[in-house]
C-alpha cells in the first residue's frame, strides 16, 4: 500500500515563533513481533516555518500505519523524518506514548531543530 502525501500549506505567520500541536489519540500500528495491533496518542508539536501541515493529509498518512508491521522506536521516528522532510519546520518533536502491552507502557520521543546560520559552517 502506498503512502498517501503529507500535504502543506503557507504559514500566514512566518515572522513569528508560535506552536501547533496536533493530537492523534487512536494511532494504531501492527507488532513485527507478535502481528498485534499496537496503539498510541501521538502528539506532532512543531514551530513552522513557511509551512503548515494540512491535516487531512496528515489523517490519512497516520491511517496508512494501521496494518504496517514497525516497531515503537522507529515509526516515531519515520513520522518525524516525513514530516520535516516536507514542512520544514524550525522545531518538530514527535512523541508517542504506547498503550500498557505485557505490563509495559512506552514513551517514545524523537525531536528535530533546524540549525541557524551561526551554527552552520
Amino acid at each position: 500500500m502506498a503512502v498517501p502525501a503529507l500535504e502543506t500549506f503557507p504559514n500566514r505567520h512566518p515572522g513569528r515563533d508560535y506552536t501547533i500541536i496536533h493530537t492523534c489519540p487512536e494511532f494504531t500500528a501492527v507488532c513485527p513481533k507478535t502481528g498485534q495491533p499496537d496503539f498510541a496518542t501521538l502528539r506532532i508539536t512543531y514551530v513552522p516555518d513557511k509551512e503548515c501541515v494540512e491535516l487531512k493529509s496528515l489523517k490519512l498518512y497516520l491511517q496508512s500505519y494501521r496494518d504496517r508491521g514497525i516497531f515503537y522506536e522507529h515509526v516515531t521516528n519515520v513520522i518525524l523524518d516525513d514530516l520535516v522532510a516536507v514542512v520544514k519546520p524550525r522545531r518538530m518533536t514527535v512523541e508517542g506514548e504506547f498503550n500498557v502491552r505485557g505490563g509495559i507502557s512506552s514513551v517514545v520521543r524523537a525531536s528535530y531543530e533546524k540549525r541557524s546560520a551561526r551554527r552552520k559552517r
